[in-house]
């Protein structure tokens, strides 16, 4: 059984509220629909900082993560499983997406941890992204818009969602798994 929070859902503006209630910048754009990477595509030309992309995975030991990565980097998945330590991962269900997170595919945020209050998702953030932009971009909630913040604000959002990120050097994980 999927441990779902009884808070509301939060709206992209309940959202943006509360990021501004903690005293966290953002600025947040508007565009068409956007379901894959190769979407983003026409995003990443015009908004400045690091492009993202989240993946929702499900350990075999029924452990649910959100790895966020730079948008172009290849995920590693056995990789990341090995040094995980949970098992084989694969890509965690829309019901349980929604569940947990309170988004829909193509919408997968770190941003939808604020549903996360049972903190049945283990968080994995690329040490790479988190350093190498003085801005990161994310959905927020919807795949309508885009909510640039800077890193160290991405991390004190994560910590007000009582979720301690791990950082991975996604790198040394493409060199171990070749």
């Amino acid at each position: 059984m999927i441990p779902v929070s009884n808070t509301p859902l939060q709206t992209p503006d309940s959202l943006i509220a509360l990021l501004g209630r903690l005293e966290i910048r953002t600025t947040t754009h508007h565009h068409p629909a956007m379901f894959t990477v190769a979407d983003g595509l026409r995003v990443r030309q015009v908004l400045p900082g690091g492009h993202c992309k989240s993946l929702f995975l499900r350990s075999e030991r029924g452990q649910f993560v959100l790895a966020v990565v730079d948008a172009a980097l290849r995920v590693p998945m056995g990789a990341l499983s090995r040094f995980l330590g949970l098992g084989r991962l694969s890509f965690g269900s829309a019901a349980d997406m929604s569940a947990l997170l309170g988004v829909q595919p193509g919408s997968v945020t770190p941003f939808g941890l604020v549903h996360d209050t049972t903190h049945a998702v283990h968080v994995v953030l690329d040490q790479e992204m988190i350093d190498g932009h003085d801005l990161l971009n994310y959905h927020p909630l919807v795949n309508t818009m885009t909510t640039a913040i800077a890193p160290a604000d991405l991390l004190r959002f994560l910590a007000h969602t009582g979720h301690e990120p791990q950082m991975v050097d996604f790198t040394a994980l493409r060199v171990e798994n070749n």
